[in-house]
């Protein structure tokens, strides 16, 4: 059976206008910027050319303005945006939005969607998912979820503190996990509400310094303290959340990897234009092979990165959930395009560590996504226990 790696024609024609995008308008803002998060005025102004030049939300339907891209399509799209820090800002496809979009389109009621995804697929507002909580609360371990929402007349009341929330600063509003039933440590138990940032309950507080400073408005803490929302703001059922996330987390995860994919091979071709016109002891830097063998590795790890997420994107396409394939594609990919940044900035030598390219900058970035979205320790973990219970179910067999 022929296997087809390649995109549609409108796929490829919109993964080739994002290219061209980026490098001609969303790179030299980045390059002033120094790939730092821009203001609030420059990301709407990157959305509007975005929006004119036709490759404004890819991933949602093109009932709220987007091209309905399934998975696999956005693989291809999401890694041209992600060629820059800031393209996915500009397409809209910026985590944690594009995560919430996807779930909003997927569980929101119609008029959830009127209200919340609409706006935010049009990039006129920011939103925030507010799940980790600071210690002993629910982190790599989402059990351990503390924040509590209790019944009250007519609705209900959330308390709890989360922190690390991405983008709260400035979000219209959070899509917040708490306990509706059980205790810390108890699976299940959780629901998922929508609370909008101007509910007296809801506290953003400090921003929490990090090494990466690309993703917009930061992360913060965020405080619940008798935050009364209506049984309108229950976003699917009550005691499903952890079920939702998973809606949320395998996409999510995925979107991540398209997007730091796009980040190595900048890297990539940032190292390959040096060692191409580099040269010392009589020769090409790209002819000794010290530097060959980096150059090659990182051919292997950025391939690898890719055939990996386009199998999990597959098996999501196909309904599948898709565990397996995801934790596999994410501990990979995040190790791999760290291998693959880490590599370039040797190649590059002290030009790698100046200012003068951003290889310092992608380095911070790229860091931390071996800890967000389950750090690989948890996710290898996970992906040992699922290979010995298939194989103890086939011996049993």
């Amino acid at each position: 059976m022929a296997v087809d790696f390649s995109p549609d024609p409108e796929v490829a024609d919109l993964a080739k206008r994002t290219a061209d995008f980026v490098g001609e308008v969303v790179i030299p803002v980045e390059l002033a910027t120094g790939g730092v998060a821009p203001s609030e005025q420059v990301r709407r102004e990157l959305q509007r050319q975005a929006r004119e030049s036709g490759v404004f939300a890819p991933h949602v339907s093109a009932e709220f303005g987007g091209h309905g891209l399934d998975m696999r399509a956005r693989a291809a799209v999401f890694a041209e945006a992600g060629y820059s820090l800031l393209g996915p800002l500009a397409l809209n496809i910026a985590a944690p939005d594009e995560g919430n979009m996807h779930l909003l389109e997927a569980i929101a009621t119609e008029k959830q969607k009127n209200d919340y995804l609409a706006p935010l697929a049009a990039g006129e507002i920011r939103s925030c998912f507010a799940m980790t909580e600071p210690a002993p609360g629910a982190g790599s371990d989402p059990d351990a979820l503390a924040t509590r929402a209790t019944r009250v007349r007519d609705g209900w009341r959330i308390d709890g503190r989360k922190w690390f929330i991405t983008g709260a600063d400035g979000a219209a509003f959070a899509i917040v996990m708490a306990r509706t039933a059980g205790e810390p440590g108890d699976p299940g138990g959780a629901t998922m509400f929508l609370v909008d940032a101007d509910n007296p309950g809801m506290k953003v507080g400090r921003h929490i310094p990090t090494l990466d400073e690309s993703l917009y408005a930061g992360h913060l803490e965020v405080e619940f303290s008798n935050c009364v929302v209506g049984d309108d703001a229950v976003l699917g059922e009550v005691d499903q959340g952890f079920r939702y996330a998973q809606v949320r987390l395998g996409p999510a995860r995925m979107t991540h990897c398209m997007r730091w994919l796009g980040i190595a091979r900048r890297a990539q071709d940032i190292a390959l234009t040096r060692v191409t016109d580099r040269r010392l002891f009589r020769s090409r830097l790209s002819e000794l092979g010290m530097a060959q063998q980096m150059i090659a590795d990182n051919e292997i790890d950025v391939a690898a990165a890719h055939g990996l997420i386009l199998q999990a994107c597959w098996e999501l396409d196909q309904g599948q959930p898709a565990r397996q394939a995801v934790s596999i594609a994410k501990t990979f990919t995040a190790e791999a395009v760290w291998r693959v940044v880490d590599r370039a900035l040797q190649l590059c030598g002290a030009l790698g560590v100046s200012g003068d390219v951003l290889l310092g900058r992608f380095l911070r970035e790229v860091r931390p996504f071996r800890i967000y979205d389950g750090p690989s320790e948890v996710h290898r973990w996970s992906i040992a226990r699922r290979a010995v219970r298939q194989h103890s179910a086939k011996a049993s067999a």
